[in-house]
């Protein structure tokens, strides 16, 4: 069930010339600007796993889904390329901020809801939930509930696919020495203000998490990214090349107001740290990303006994959220 859009979602306040959302502030929820300079870096962000995943957007073996959710949407870029790849598909982007592309394919509903919360979801409707670069968004001890609300709203045999980031740039020796000591700084400064409320390390633990909500024929992969162009290797060189201007960016959108609220940073130390390590990341440096799908089981036995030790939980979540009428998600 949606609402109409609470304007609580749309209020945004500025932070060193950036534009947040007031909400994500004042929750602990997001600390990413929402401006559209974050926006075209999302674009970008998507354009590179595009290159990395082959054009690839869906990996497990479906065929002609009927619904599909994706959580986190940010740019809608692969809520939009995946509504266009499956036309009779019904795709829904759920996302804290109410972001609004110019143009939507006529079966993409975009909706905004706290995926912190306990889904509104029902039981058993998506064949397929897509999840990608939300470590900085789920709350870190929220995310095997959240996983196991991914499992919940999946019908039997439906899949998920899950993509995360791990935040700690190495290099392509492998050793922590020839990083840099502004990449690494950053790479250390950025988890310290993360750390508790949120787990910079969620993509190691995806496969563990999938198989303790009751996913079966789960495949956990780590895969590595290139931060510029410097790889000998085709494929890796194009990665990287898209991956620059991407990692450019994110060194001071990620860090503008995490740096200087929670590590007493200024913002001038701020910007000198990210150009740093923004011509260290130009050297032979790598990301690690984190992919994960699993599928549900057919079997309805296995997916009750499952769903019923969740239920215990979902109820104590529910009676303890401030706002109860925010389980129904709000429409644009």
């Amino acid at each position: 069930e949606t609402l109409p859009l609470d304007e609580e979602y749309r209020e945004t306040v500025v932070h060193h010339h950036r534009e947040y959302q007031k909400y994500a502030i004042d929750n602990g929820a997001y600390f990413a600007p929402v401006d559209e300079d974050e926006i075209e870096r999302l674009q970008l962000m998507h354009g590179v796993f595009s290159v990395a995943f082959r054009g690839r957007l869906v990996f497990p073996p479906i065929q002609s889904p009927t619904r599909i959710l994706d959580c986190g949407y940010g740019s809608a870029s692969w809520a939009v390329d995946v509504a266009e790849q499956y036309p009779d598909c019904e795709v829904t982007a759920v996302d804290i901020y109410p972001y609004l592309p110019d143009e939507l394919p006529a079966n993409l509903d975009l909706q905004v809801d706290d995926l912190n919360r306990p889904t509104s979801f029902p039981r058993e409707h998506f064949d397929l939930v897509h999840s990608r670069m939300m470590s900085g968004a789920i709350h870190a001890n929220r995310w095997q509930n959240y996983i196991r609300d991914v499992f919940r709203i999946l019908r039997p045999g439906g899949w998920c696919q899950l993509v995360e980031p791990y935040f700690n740039f190495q290099s392509d020796s492998g050793r922590l020495d020839d990083l840099g000591q502004h990449l690494t700084r950053w790479s250390q400064v950025y988890r310290e203000t993360q750390e508790p409320y949120k787990n910079p390390r969620a993509g190691v633990d995806l496969g563990s998490w999938a198989r303790a909500a009751g996913f079966v024929d789960v495949e956990s992969r780590m895969l590595t990214l290139p931060l510029s162009g410097w790889s000998e290797d085709p494929r890796d060189r194009e990665v990287g090349n898209a991956n620059r201007p991407n990692i450019h960016r994110l060194l001071s959108s990620l860090a503008a107001y995490p740096f200087t609220q929670h590590a007493s940073m200024t913002i001038d130390e701020v910007e000198l740290l990210a150009a740093r390590a923004r011509n260290e990341a130009d050297d032979p440096r790598l990301k690690k990303i984190y992919v994960c799908i699993g599928r549900k089981p057919a079997s309805s036995r296995h997916h009750h006994r499952h769903a019923d030790a969740h239920k215990g939980h979902h109820a104590s979540s529910s009676k303890s959220d401030r706002h109860s009428d925010s389980r129904k998600r709000a429409r644009h």
